[in-house]
C-alpha cells in the first residue's frame, strides 16, 4: 500500500524512435519468461514489462494470468472501514486508447466510501518505471474537497515494526491536499522503512505545489545506489544513500481518501484516475523520450503485453543523456544534507525551545532537538527532527 510521506497515519534527452519494423512478428502478448518473437535486443536481454491494460473488465481472466492483482481486501491505507470493491477497477477507452482506470467514491461516511487498487506481483528491483498517468482536481460527479491520495509506486512488504529491508518508492498526487498539507500538491517519496504505532518514519521527500492536473510521463529510475524521478522527462527529485531499496518491489497504482474532512458539500462524491501504459526495464536506465519510443513501437506492432522480466540475462546500466533539472512548475523542496560541514560554526540555540512531539509547528519554527537546531519546513506535529524531511537541519548548537 502506499502511504503517506512524512506524518503520522496508518500506514532526457530523447533516443532514436525504434523502428517499427524491427518489431515485425511479434505477437499480441508474450508471457513472463518468454521474449516475444522479433522484440528488440536490448529489451530482451535485460527483461521488460509492458502492459498496454486492454482488459475487457477487472473478472478478465487475462488479469491474474499475467500476475495482476485487483484488491478486494480491506485495510489500510486510507479511510478505516472503506470497501476495496473490484468494480472500481475498470477499463475504458479514452481518446481511442484502453485505459486503466481507478475510481473512488465516498459519501462523507466510512459506509459510503470506497478505494481502488491494482497491483503486480514483486519481481521488480532496478531499472526503469515508466507510466503515463491522468491525474484529476476535481471529481466527476458530487461535491469538491475530498482529500484523496492519486499514485504510482513499488513497494515490498513491512514484515515487522523498522523492518530494514522494506522499501517503497512513490508517485503520491494530493489535488486537494492533506497531512497539513493545503493542495494541490504532488509528492515523490522514498523509503528506508517505518513503525506504525507509534508512528515513526524514515524516509526523505520532494514535493511541487501546483497542479498536476492531466495527463503527465512519470519515471523514476532505480540504479547506482540511487533513485531518481522525473515528470514530463525533466528530473524533480534525486533520492538515496540508505532510501535506497534493498530488495525486489511489486508495482501498483491506487486511489483512497486520507480522511472524511474537507468536502465543500453533501452527496455522492466520485474521483478517478487513468493509466495509460506502463513500462518497465530491467537493470536499464532509459530516458522518458526512449520509454514512449519503445511504448509506440509495441502498439504499432498490435503487442498489449510483454513480460520477460526473470528471465535472466544480463544488461548494462548506461544513463541516458544528461536531462535538465528543471522543475517543470515551481522548484521541489528537497531535503537538505542532515550533517553540516565541520566546520560550520555552531547555530544560534538560545531562543529555540526543545522539540515536544504533541505540539503542533508551523513553517518557519524552530527547535532544539539532540544537540542540533531544526527549522520547520511546514507544518507538523509528531514528527521527529533528524527523522522526517519537515525539518531542515541548521547545524549544531
Amino acid at each position: 500500500m502506499s502511504t503517506k510521506p512524512t506524518v503520522r497515519s496508518l500506514a532526457a534527452g530523447a533516443a532514436a524512435v525504434l523502428a517499427a519494423g524491427t518489431l515485425a512478428g511479434i505477437t499480441a502478448t508474450a508471457s513472463a519468461g518468454t521474449a516475444p518473437a522479433g522484440a528488440p535486443a536490448i529489451a530482451a536481454n535485460c527483461g521488460v514489462l509492458f502492459d498496454d491494460f486492454a482488459y475487457s473488465s477487472s473478472s478478465d481472466p487475462a488479469i491474474a494470468a499475467r500476475n495482476w492483482t485487483v484488491r478486494t481486501n480491506s485495510g489500510g491505507p486510507g479511510v478505516p472501514g472503506a470497501a476495496w470493491p473490484a468494480a472500481n477497477v475498470s477499463f475504458p477507452t479514452d481518446g481511442g486508447q484502453k485505459v486503466l482506470q481507478l475510481t473512488a467514491k465516498t459519501d462523507g461516511t466510512a459506509g459510503g466510501t470506497s478505494h481502488a487498487e491494482f497491483f503486480h506481483q514483486r519481481k521488480f528491483f532496478e531499472g526503469t518505471y515508466a507510466s503515463r498517468v491522468r491525474f484529476t482536481d476535481a471529481p466527476t460527479s458530487g461535491p469538491d474537497g475530498d482529500r484523496l491520495v492519486e499514485t504510482f509506486f513499488t513497494i515490498t512488504p513491512l514484515d515487522r515494526p523498522l523492518d530494514p529491508n522494506y522499501g517503497e518508492i512513490d508517485f503520491e498526487y494530493l489535488p486537494n491536499g492533506g497531512w497539513g498539507e493545503q493542495g494541490p500538491i504532488f509528492y515523490q517519496t522514498t523509503w528506508e522503512t517505518y513503525q506504525n504505532e507509534p508512528w515513526q518514519a524514515d524516509n526523505t521527500h520532494t514535493a511541487q505545489r501546483t497542479s498536476f492536473n492531466g495527463w503527465h510521463d512519470l519515471v523514476f529510475t532505480v540504479a547506482d545506489g540511487r533513485v531518481k524521478y522525473f515528470v514530463d522527462g525533466v528530473q524533480v527529485a534525486d533520492h538515496g544513500d540508505r532510501y535506497y531499496p534493498e530488495t525486489p518491489m511489486s508495482i501498483n497504482f491506487n486511489l483512497w481518501f486520507i480522511d472524511l474532512l474537507g468536502r465543500t458539500g453533501t452527496g455522492l462524491a466520485t474521483y478517478i484516475q487513468q493509466v495509460d501504459y506502463l513500462y518497465y526495464a530491467d537493470r536499464e536506465v532509459i530516458s522518458t523520450a526512449e520509454a514512449r519510443n519503445r511504448v509506440t513501437a509495441y502498439r504499432t506492432a498490435g503487442t498489449s503485453h510483454v513480460d520477460t522480466v526473470g528471465a535472466g540475462g544480463t544488461c548494462t546500466t548506461t544513463p541516458p543523456t544528461t536531462p535538465t533539472t528543471r522543475p517543470p512548475t515551481t522548484p521541489p523542496t528537497t531535503r537538505p544534507p542532515t550533517t553540516p560541514p565541520t566546520t560550520a560554526p555552531p547555530a544560534n540555540c538560545a531562543a529555540a525551545p526543545a522539540w515536544d512531539w504533541g505540539t503542533v509547528y508551523l513553517e518557519g519554527a524552530r527547535v532544539k532537538h539532540n544537540g542540533r537546531l531544526w527549522q520547520a519546513n511546514w507544518w507538523t506535529q509528531g514528527s521527529e527532527p533528524g527523522l522526517t524531511a519537515q525539518w531542515r537541519d541548521l547545524g549544531r548548537c
